[in-house]
C-alpha cells in the first residue's frame, strides 16, 4: 500500500528513531487526537498519559462513545443518582455527565490549545442527532451548548448534511467553533468549507473577529464496510483511503484560492481535515492500515483507543500522503467500473451515520434512565424518572 501510495518522505534519522510512532506523526505535523473519553480514563490518569506519551492534543466524542462509557462503567453512577434525585431526565443528565467528563479532558488540553493559539487542543460534543432535520433548532442547541459549557476549546459537532450545512454557517457567524462531522465524499467536504467560509465572510462584513475554528471530518473505514460484499478481494480496504485522498487534494487547491488568502488574511483560520473512522474494520488487514495511508502535515487523526496503541506499539510511518491524486482518481475509476455510484454511496453513508448516531442516542438515553431508576430503588430516594429514550 505504501508504494502504491507512492509515499516520499522517511524518517530514518536518530532524532527520530528515538520516538514512538505516534509521536512522530506529530513530529510530521499532524495531529494525534483520541476518539475515546471515559470518567475511568480520566480518574486513572490514562489520557493524561496518551498527551505526555503518545503526542495526543486533542479528544473527539459522539453520543455512542458516551453510551458505551456510562453503559459500561459505575463510574457515572453517583452522578447520575444524584441529579436524577434533583429532578434532571434524560439528555439533561447526558449534557451535565458529558460536560463534566469533557472539562476535564479539556483543561488537559488547554496548555496545548494556548500554544498553538487555538489550532490544536480541543475536545468535542454532538448536537443531539434527533435534531438533524431541523436547522434552527440544531443552531440554538449549538449555541447554547457552547455557551453554557464555558470551554474556549470545545467544538460543537454538527453533521454536514444538506440540512446542516445551514446550521453550521450560522453557528460560526455566532462565534461557535465546529466540527462538521460525517462527511465522505469530497463533494461534501467542499459542501462544508463553502457553509464555513460563508459564516467567516459574514463575520468580516459584520465587523467580527473571523478567528472562529473549524474542522472538518472526513469518516474513511466506513466506505471499506459498506462496499465489502460489493466488489472483488482485490478492490477491499481501498475505497476509503482514495476518497480521503481525493477530499484532501481538493482542500488544498481551496487554501490556494484568492477567497481564502483573502479570508486568512483578516485573520480566519483554515478550517482542518480530520480523518475520523480510521480504526479497520476487516481483521485480514493491519489495524493501523488508515493511519500509516494518512499520514498528512496540516491534518487531524482521531483514532479509537485500540488504533492509537496499536500504532504507537507497531505502526510503520515511511512518510506523507502526497498532494495529488493520481492515485484517488485511478482507484475511484476502477470502482466506478466495478458499479460503484460513489456520489449515491457517499449521500447513503451519511444518512446512515446521522440514523446511527440517533439510535446510540436512544440508547444512551435509555441507559441513563434504566439506571436512574434502579440506583433509586436500591438507594430508596423518592424520584424515580421514566426512561426518555
Amino acid at each position: 500500500m505504501r508504494n502504491i501510495l507512492a509515499i516520499s518522505a522517511h524518517f530514518k534519522c536518530a532524532e527520530n528513531a528515538q520516538l514512538n510512532p505516534a509521536e512522530a506523526l506529530a513530529r510530521l505535523g499532524q495531529s494525534v487526537w483520541l476518539d475515546a473519553i471515559s470518567r475511568p480514563m480520566l480518574d486513572s490518569g490514562t489520557l493524561a498519559r496518551y498527551i505526555r506519551e503518545y503526542s495526543v492534543t486533542g479528544l473527539t466524542s459522539n453520543p455512542a462513545i458516551f453510551e458505551r462509557a456510562i453503559g459500561a462503567s459505575a463510574a457515572y453512577d453517583a452522578a447520575i443518582l444524584d441529579k436524577a434525585a434533583q429532578g434532571r431526565e434524560g439528555a439533561a443528565i447526558f449534557y451535565e455527565l458529558a460536560l463534566e467528563d469533557l472539562g476535564r479532558a479539556a483543561a488537559l488540553f488547554a496548555p496545548i490549545h494556548a500554544a498553538s493559539a487555538g489550532r490544536d487542543g480541543w475536545v468535542s460534543l454532538e448536537v443531539s442527532p434527533l435534531l438533524a432535520d431541523d436547522a434552527a433548532a440544531t443552531t440554538l442547541a449549538a449555541r447554547r451548548l457552547f455557551a453554557g459549557a464555558k470551554l474556549a476549546n470545545l467544538f460543537i459537532k454538527i453533521p454536514g448534511t444538506p440540512v446542516g450545512l445551514a446550521a453550521i454557517e450560522q453557528s460560526i457567524f455566532d462565534g461557535v467553533p465546529v466540527n462538521v462531522t460525517l462527511l465522505f465524499s469530497r463533494e461534501q467536504v467542499m459542501a462544508a468549507a463553502e457553509a464555513y467560509m460563508r459564516g467567516i465572510e459574514r463575520r468580516v462584513a459584520a465587523g467580527l473577529d473571523p478567528g472562529v475554528a473549524s474542522v472538518a471530518s472526513v469518516f474513511v473505514s466506513r466506505w471499506d464496510v459498506a462496499v465489502a460484499q460489493k466488489v472483488q478481494p482485490g478492490f477491499r480496504n481501498r475505497l476509503g483511503i482514495a476518497m480521503a485522498m481525493h477530499a484532501y487534494k481538493a482542500h488544498l487547491d481551496l487554501m490556494a484560492t484568492a477567497r481564502w488568502r483573502s479570508l486568512a488574511a483578516a485573520g480566519a483560520q483554515p478550517q482542518h481535515l480530520l480523518w475520523a473512522s480510521t480504526g479497520t474494520k476487516d481483521p485480514s488487514v493491519r489495524d493501523t492500515l488508515y493511519v500509516e495511508a494518512l499520514a498528512a502535515p496540516g491534518t487531524i487523526n482521531t483514532m479509537p483507543e485500540a488504533t492509537l496503541l496499536a500504532f504507537a506499539s507497531r505502526g510503520a510511518l515511511d512518510g506523507v500522503l502526497p498532494p495529488d491524486e493520481a492515485y484517488a482518481e485511478v482507484t475511484l475509476a476502477e470502482f466506478t467500473r466495478e458499479g460503484v455510484d460513489l456520489e449515491a454511496m457517499a449521500n447513503d453513508l451519511q444518512r446512515e451515520g446521522v440514523a446511527s448516531f440517533a439510535r446510540s442516542w436512544h440508547v444512551l438515553l435509555y441507559r441513563i434512565a434504566l439506571k436512574s431508576q434502579l440506583l433509586a430503588h436500591h438507594s430508596g430516594a423518592a424520584h424515580v424518572p421514566a426512561p426518555d429514550a
